[in-house]
């Protein structure tokens, strides 16, 4: 891979893990633009790393509150709250992680096909806009409970259609149960961890199992590239909410699932 690809790819990668947008679309969009290879199982696997340091940086300090209450008889409200959303998170995390265990295979085989990601791309996003224009937008991350925390696990796991964009559909769920766009983003992207560290984890051991060879220099420039991506597109992606709301992204994906069938003609 050259540099350029590289650096592309990566930052692809790393700001469609978390907008509301696929990442399948746009990986497959500039491969054909720009008639590039596909990047390679280690290139997946070091990009997925770069997201997971991004939003463990990001969102460190709850994180740490969380291994503090779990590590510990809870002192106070806070700590209770803590430890309550680690639970959820945890909790949430299964469906889609056996989602990914039991089909994985069979989505690979049958479902990435562009007209299938188009399609996905458009009609998420067309439920995006929905729960956007229905939602009520009054609980914030803190009214998380463990049902709501279930409702959007379980919809999380819709995310290995591929074009369906695990973001963009955590977010979706989160806006139908009434938390504010703010608030579902955030919980959208707490989620993320376990999700981002099982696909890294999987990835490196078939890396293992399979001795792929490694170019570090390209493995840890795509972590990098893909870690700076991740981190501002958290903290623009929360910024622009509060801004524009989630309608500029429902149109984007639009556009794009277009561009995409204009491709599959």
């Amino acid at each position: 891979m050259s540099l350029l690809q590289i650096v592309v790819l990566a930052v692809i990668q790393g700001l469609t893990e978390f907008l509301p947008v696929s990442s399948s679309a746009h990986l497959i969009l500039g491969s054909k633009a720009l008639g590039w290879p596909d990047q390679g199982l280690v290139f997946d696997v070091a990009t997925h790393l770069g997201t997971l340091f991004a939003v463990l940086v990001y969102f460190r300090h709850e994180l740490i509150g969380m291994v503090g209450a779990c590590l510990r008889p809870p002192r106070n409200s806070g700590d209770r709250e803590h430890r309550a959303m680690a639970l959820y998170l945890a909790l949430a995390s299964i469906p889609a992680l056996l989602a990914g265990a039991l089909a994985h295979d069979l989505v690979e085989a049958s479902l990435r096909d562009v007209r299938v990601i188009a399609w996905s791309t458009i009609v998420f996003g067309i439920l995006l806009w929905v729960s956007d224009a229905v939602g009520r937008s009054h609980l914030d991350v803190g009214r998380m409970n463990l049902r709501r925390a279930m409702v959007i696990g379980f919809a999380q796991a819709l995310a290995l259609i591929p074009g369906t964009s695990r973001s963009g559909i955590t977010i979706t769920a989160g806006r139908f149960l009434g938390f504010s766009p703010d608030a579902a983003a955030r919980f959208s992207f707490l989620l993320a961890i376990p999700i981002v560290a099982a696909a890294g984890s999987y990835g490196a051991l078939k890396v293992a199992m399979h001795e792929a060879p490694i170019d570090w220099t390209q493995f840890l420039l795509a972590l990098l590239f893909a870690a700076i991506a991740g981190w501002v597109c958290i903290a623009a992606f929360l910024a622009l909410l509060k801004k524009v709301g989630l309608v500029p992204f429902v149109v984007y994906r639009l556009l794009l699932g277009l561009v995409l069938l204009w491709f599959t003609r």
